[in-house]
């Protein structure tokens, strides 16, 4: 029976949060009449993804006026963050070949429009919550033993990522040290995605450029492991690898490519897996409004379903982005194992 009362509550939630939000779309600014549905419901959609510089917080069923943070940093090319370097610049059109990296276009042409984004502020109040909670949790006694059931859970995270994926795939020796980078991806990208579950929250992993960022960084840990361990002498003559002469050009550009796929495969995996997931979850919602009020019958349990997946694949993506990551850290730290074997093996 509680399982019952707890799903009617759910879709209840669903329905007060995203029903609203449809809803309140079907006029345009201009007062030219209601749009098609179909094309207002993926406009709809495609904005509550996208990124952008102005945030709006309205409750469902009160419409508070909007607040536009984007704001206090500069309203006007010129003012604050939003410098504009060449006269003109911001007010250039994108070019259409350009738009799937409209900021970065602009900033080449001399608009620099540093303004915090919905994803940014999304990563600071995900890192105040993060900091807020570990903070709950650092009670310790005089041995060090954590003290309450909250420490308690925070400590057993800790010892997973360190135990079961730093150690599991890095090795004893290596795993421990780069256990706090990997601890603190795990805890960042998990808060992030569960931080965009909540309705009026953004999801900043669903946008490329947080993922790009992330990658990076792994892909500069996941380097610098490699130079650490085998050296830089090492390191380069595992790109060429143990292959006959006339072959080591060809070797060199395989594994000169591989360096940058397997970041490449982490940005794509998380980037597309939260995106997908939101937008699902709203096209699903949206057949309420594009086909009849009856749909609601379907929809709703099927986005209430889709919804309790999200929850478990946020968790899932933040473990294996750590685990990709611990595992490509790995194999930089493993090049010295094996410079080393080579260095001792017999003639």
């Amino acid at each position: 029976m509680k399982r019952v009362w707890t799903l009617l509550a759910v879709f209840a939630a669903t329905s007060v949060v995203v029903f609203p939000a449809f809803a309140s779309g079907g006029h345009d600014e201009h007062g030219e009449g209601p749009k098609d549905k179909a094309s207002e419901s993926s406009e709809f959609i495609l904005h509550h993804v996208a990124d952008d510089t102005e945030f709006e917080f309205e409750l469902p069923f009160v419409h508070l006026p909007a607040i536009h943070i984007a704001e206090f940093f500069g309203k006007e090319p010129g003012q604050g963050l939003f410098i504009e370097r060449e006269p003109g610049a911001c007010s250039k059109p994108v070019e259409k070949s350009q738009e799937a990296f409209g900021s970065i276009f602009k900033f080449m042409n001399g608009c620099w429009d540093l303004r915090p984004t919905k994803a940014v502020l999304s990563m600071w109040i995900a890192m105040a919550l993060l900091g807020f909670v570990l903070f709950l949790g650092r009670k310790r006694d005089q041995n060090g033993v954590p003290q309450g059931t909250f420490a308690n859970i925070v400590e057993a995270l800790l010892l997973f990522v360190r135990d079961e994926i730093a150690v599991a795939n890095i090795g004893k020796e290596e795993g421990p040290k780069y256990t706090p980078y990997l601890a603190s991806v795990f805890f960042f990208v998990m808060t992030v995605n569960y931080l965009g579950l909540i309705p009026g929250f953004f999801t900043a992993t669903g946008v490329l450029g947080v993922t790009i960022a992330l990658s990076v960084v792994t892909f500069v840990m996941t380097q610098l492991a490699g130079l650490r361990s085998a050296g830089p002498v090492g390191y380069v003559a595992h790109l060429f690898g143990d292959v006959p002469v006339w072959m080591k050009p060809l070797m060199f550009l395989v594994e000169f490519l591989g360096l940058f796929t397997k970041p490449f495969a982490l940005l794509v995996r998380l980037f597309a897996n939260m995106l997908a997931g939101h937008m699902v979850l709203f096209f699903i919602l949206s057949l309420i409004f594009v086909v009849n009020i009856a749909a609601a019958v379907v929809s709703v349990p099927l986005a209430t379903g889709l919804y309790m997946l999200e929850l478990f694949v946020a968790l899932l993506q933040a473990y294996i982005f750590t685990l990709l990551t611990a595992l490509f850290i790995g194999q930089g730290v493993a090049l010295g194992h094996h410079h080393h074997a080579d260095d001792h093996a017999p003639h």
